[in-house]
């Protein structure tokens, strides 16, 4: 399974999503915008284990700011959104005030519609993340994707209840493997990020559970069956709160 992925993006997306719909038995595919949405869900065939969301990046945020209108009503149809979210590195920092508006009113939005999973992005910005998710307790279910923030932001996203999906980017980094071994076991779930997140230059690919599995087992000091069984385990409740 595979809770955060571009599979719009890869080089060869069609044969990409062909072989995720044939090896996964889920398979979430996070978009970037609001248009990329609608036109990936254009674009490829239906599948049963893929779930198509929209979203709209923050790092894209200003440029695509005027489709946060069509965002609010594509939430209304879907039972997830991603990947949206907040992103306060100095790359992105002067557009930081049109995501946090684009931000809040997805949550509010998520909040009005009974609750949403959000796929979200928070790189230097978790405290502004919970802060939002806390203006709305009605929003649903986070799940943080890639989380990189300290471990006392990491202590402060799993009191308000976030999840938090991993692939084997992360542990690319001492700091990503030492917050990898602090996650809340119950709620951690697999991810790719590809095509943008890579190891050795090549990037992962959406069927690389096995591999997260064996890394977290790693960083949890248990064996490869008891990580890949947590990861099976977490991955279903997901899947129940989706639906």
């Amino acid at each position: 399974m595979d809770f955060h992925c571009h599979l719009d993006l890869y080089p060869n997306a069609r044969e990409v999503y062909k072989e995720a719909c044939r090896r996964n038995s889920f398979t979430w595919l996070v978009t970037t915008s609001p248009k990329a949405f609608a036109a990936t869900s254009r674009a490829l065939e239906p599948s049963t284990n893929v779930l198509i969301t929209p979203g709209l990046h923050p790092e894209i945020a200003y440029e695509r700011s005027h489709e946060l209108d069509l965002l609010l009503e594509q939430i209304v149809t879907s039972p997830a959104v991603g990947e949206v979210g907040l992103d306060g590195s100095s790359r992105f920092k002067a557009t930081y005030d049109v995501q946090r508006k684009i931000f809040s009113a997805v949550v509010a939005q998520c909040a009005n519609l009974g609750g949403r999973v959000l796929s979200i992005h928070s790189r230097q910005a978790v405290k502004d993340v919970l802060t939002e998710l806390s203006l709305h307790p009605q929003f649903g279910t986070a799940v943080l994707h890639w989380f990189s923030g300290t471990a006392s932001e990491l202590k402060a996203a799993e009191a308000k209840g976030c999840w938090f999906s991993v692939g084997p980017a992360m542990f690319n980094s001492m700091s990503g493997r030492a917050l990898a071994a602090k996650l809340p076991r119950d709620r951690v779930i697999p991810e790719s990020d590809g095509p943008f997140a890579q190891m050795d230059k090549t990037p992962v690919m959406p069927w690389c559970m096995p591999i997260t599995a064996q890394l977290l087992a790693d960083a949890w000091d248990i064996s490869f069956t008891d990580a890949h069984l947590t990861l099976e385990r977490n991955s279903l409740k997901m899947l129940d709160i989706l639906r």
